[in-house]
């Protein structure tokens, strides 16, 4: 139709129009024979486009201050990280491309980090990663980089002078997710609230 011959009659236009169509649909049913359906996957290292949605709140800790998050994840994963903003809903439209699984993985894996929001009454396990006088710092084991107090008063019912009597560094542990507390202003988790409570005496 580009071929810019002028004077080209409508039958011959016609005719090849019906051929091109003709030999498309004969390609398309040699390809579903070869393959029914498309995999599921693409080989290992082929390029790859992930799209993401994360809520507009997280978007600048995603992003870091100074984009200090993002070119370190880009930088460490090989990926290329790419945010915009829904016009509409203004949700974060993440896109990664990369062809390694490990880093979009990574990336993955980060992003969930930072979107992780513990619900109140549900319980989580976590991983004792630095011991204090008043606590332990524990981070979720499914959010890696979400850290928060467990206070020694939360540790176990009977009372506890040193924290290292009951956990230590490394250990792997549940614990029940309270919310905000209202007198530290600051997230709550407690070992205790899992365990039975002894009776009085």
């Amino acid at each position: 139709m580009d071929i810019k011959i002028k004077g080209l009659r409508f039958d011959i236009m016609t005719q090849a129009l019906n051929q091109a169509r003709d030999g498309r649909l004969h390609i398309l049913n040699h390809l579903t024979e070869t393959i029914a359906t498309p995999n599921e996957d693409v080989k290992a290292h082929a390029p790859k486009m992930i799209n993401r949605r994360i809520p507009n709140e997280y978007i600048g800790s995603l992003i870091g201050p100074g984009g200090k998050v993002i070119q370190e994840l880009q930088k460490d994963s090989g990926c290329t990280i790419v945010i915009n903003e829904d016009p509409v809903t203004e949700e974060g439209i993440v896109e990664i491309l990369g062809t390694s699984p490990e880093g979009i993985e990574m990336v993955e894996a980060k992003i969930d980090s930072i979107t992780f929001k513990p619900k109140v009454g549900n319980t989580y396990e976590v991983k004792v990663i630095k011991m204090l006088d008043f606590g332990a710092v524990v981070e979720y084991t499914e959010a890696p980089g979400n850290e928060v107090l467990l206070h020694v008063s939360e540790l176990a019912w009977e009372r506890t002078e040193n924290v290292s009597d009951v956990v230590n560094l490394g250990d792997v542990l549940e614990v029940k997710y309270f919310g905000i507390d209202s007198r530290t202003r600051k997230e709550k988790v407690s070992r205790k609230a899992l365990l039975p409570r002894p009776d009085k005496k």
